[in-house]
Parts: C-alpha cells; structure tokens; sequence
C-alpha cells in the first residue's frame, strides 16, 4: 500500500464501513475515536496516532504514519510521556506487521537502537515489551 496515495483521504474512506455518529451516552474516547475516523491521514498528529494504535483501528493504514514518526524520534511524548507512541505501537497485533513486514524491519532497527538509559523514563514493563517485539522481528 503506497500510503502517500491515501493521505487525503480519511479512515472512513479507507476503512469501510463509515461509521455512525457514537451514541449520545458514548464516552470521550469513543467520540474522540469515532471523530479521528474523518479526519485526513495527512492531518493526525501523534497524539490521534497513539489513540488509533492503541484502540487497533485502522492500524493498517496508522500503523504506518506513526513508524513514520517513530524512525525520527523513537521516544516521542505523543500524549503521556515520552515514548508512549512507541511503547503502543510495538504492541501492535502480529498479524498487522505481517502485513507490514518492512515497517516492522524499520521499527525493530530504531527498538534496539535504543540506549539502556533511554528507558528510565518509560512504564516498568516497557523494556520488556520493546525487547519482545525485537525478538518477534528478528524471527520473522
């Protein structure tokens, strides 16, 4: 998927079907979620990227935009502290990076990058998760 081809289009062009509007009682994730849906690819910033990988929408079509983002600053503050866009992506499906196996490459080559103090700052699991994606990518 050339992904420069979509980034005028929004998830809901991209990913059918569109969704309805969230029910009136719906909570501010599912509003914010359902909202993201319309917006232009070009137009979601790390933040929304973060929400959508976090809640598995879409992630064929975010999942690249926020590597994107991550092969420049792996450590990326995208909403609660630094490197929580990457700590959400690396727990991506396996069966969305077999899909993008070269995305996949490219992440896994800035994870291990990664210096020992850059996880200090980082949830307590999140060396471990990080170096169980590594090594999913090293087998695949």
């Amino acid at each position: 998927m050339d992904l420069l081809l979509h980034l005028d289009r929004t998830l809901d062009e991209l990913d059918p079907p569109r969704w309805p509007e969230p029910a009136a009682d719906a909570t501010r994730l599912v509003r914010t979620v359902h909202a993201l849906r319309r917006v232009p690819l070009r137009e979601l910033g790390a933040a929304d990227l973060r929400t959508l990988v976090s809640q598995q929408v879409a992630l064929p079509y975010v999942v690249p935009l926020a590597v994107r983002l991550l092969v420049d600053d792996p450590l990326l503050d995208a909403y609660f502290y630094p490197g929580d866009l990457l700590l959400t992506t690396v727990n991506v499906p396996a069966t969305v990076w077999d899909l993008l196996p070269q995305l996949a490459k490219e992440l896994r080559t800035v994870a291990s990058a990664l210096p020992e103090s850059a996880y200090a700052d980082l949830p307590r699991d999140a060396a471990r998760e990080i170096a169980r994606f590594v090594s999913w990518c090293r087998l695949g």
